[in-house]
């Protein structure tokens, strides 16, 4: 697979763009704990260069990200794009996809049963945006060190902690991580941490519109409910 992702962001011009990513964070001033990178891709042509990892992007994304984050560890320290990079752990990717195949399974509709959306891969929704709420910030990444001065990992880049999407607030930082070598508490190195903006949307299915058009089905009952997106 890690073949398969190199061909395709070699072909894509994604590789290209990766390049000049580095380039940026090396010459910054500033100290990163986590590189954060947005590849995009294109279902069809992965698909087409192989089935299985065509498929595997389009249903386990976040694995499918851990597969394009090696590849580009490796490319950086082959190439000597950043110098401040230590482990793989401070790389953060997150895979946009141009379009989704036009089949019903990949159409998010909460009124539609069963209601199988457990599995945490690629949706396309379509609503009307009736709230939303003011941009704050959240942490994309941050640095812990073991707290015990004589344990090996009370340095470097061991303990790195990434948001990935559906996951909480809690599940990036809080104060109960332990150390898996000596079992001390972990602290955060607050110089290191990364921030992003992100906006909570109320959304509502677009069939309301048929609703206050007076559209009348053969339903004698039906309700329409609002739902929550999270913008980062």
């Amino acid at each position: 697979m890690r073949e398969v992702a190199l061909v395709y962001l070699d072909r894509s011009g994604g590789l290209q763009k990766f390049v000049q990513d580095c380039r940026k964070y090396n010459d910054s001033k500033q100290s990163y704990a986590v590189y954060r990178f947005i590849i995009s891709v294109n279902p069809s042509d992965i698909a087409e260069l192989d089935a299985a990892f065509g498929n595997y992007i389009l249903h386990q994304p976040l694995q499918a990200a851990q597969v394009f984050q090696s590849v580009c560890f490796i490319a950086i320290k082959t190439l000597s794009l950043i110098e401040q990079l230590q482990t793989e752990a401070q790389i953060s990717i997150l895979l946009k996809p141009t379009h989704l195949p036009p089949l019903p399974s990949y159409i998010l509709s909460l009124s539609a049963f069963p209601l199988n959306y457990t599995s945490q891969r690629f949706y396309m929704a379509e609503g009307i945006a009736i709230a939303m709420g003011t941009v704050t910030k959240y942490t994309q990444g941050a640095r812990f060190l073991c707290s015990e001065e004589t344990c090996p990992l009370s340095e470097g880049f061991r303990y790195i902690r990434v948001h990935l999407p559906g996951a909480t607030e809690s599940a990036t930082v809080r104060s109960d991580f332990v150390c898996s070598l000596c079992s001390s508490p972990l602290q955060e190195d607050m110089k290191y941490r990364v921030l992003g903006d992100k906006q909570i949307v109320e959304m509502i299915d677009i069939k309301v519109l048929n609703a206050l058009k007076g559209y009348s089905s053969d339903q004698s009952h039906f309700r329409i409910q609002t739902y929550t997106v999270f913008l980062r």
